[in-house]
């Protein structure tokens, strides 16, 4: 089975097509569109979603295009730089890996989202 950028699954960010970087992100809902760019998914929140729906968002995307910090200025000076900026800024601290990784229930379309999901940007 292939996994897509759907809700909840845990993606690597890309550099470029047949890249990496070691950026992660978590889909808050269908990202699809980001699968023929190459954002690989690689694993998926299992228990929990409703914490992952809870984290801060009110910086919007990272700059140029949000308020949300630079890329190459958290590579080139890290936490600091993201704990004067950004101080609500969420962060994760511990992850277990589980195998094998459930399949996802599959949402039907049309289906209403509620809660603070249905408020987060996709």
């Amino acid at each position: 089975m292939t996994q897509s950028n759907t809700r909840g699954y845990v993606t690597f960010a890309t550099g470029g097509p047949n890249t990496r970087t070691t950026q992660v992100f978590i889909n808050f809902g269908d990202n699809q569109r980001l699968d023929h760019d190459g954002f690989a998914p690689f694993g998926l929140v299992t228990d929990g979603m409703k914490v992952v729906d809870m984290l801060y968002d009110q910086y919007g995307e990272g700059a140029p295009s949000g308020g949300g910090p630079d890329q190459n200025q958290i590579q080139k000076q890290g936490k600091p730089y993201l704990d004067k900026g950004w101080p609500k800024l969420d962060s994760i601290k511990t992850a277990t890996i589980t195998s094998p990784v459930p399949a996802p229930t599959p949402v039907k379309p049309g289906a209403k989202v509620t809660g603070p999901a249905a408020k987060k940007p996709q």
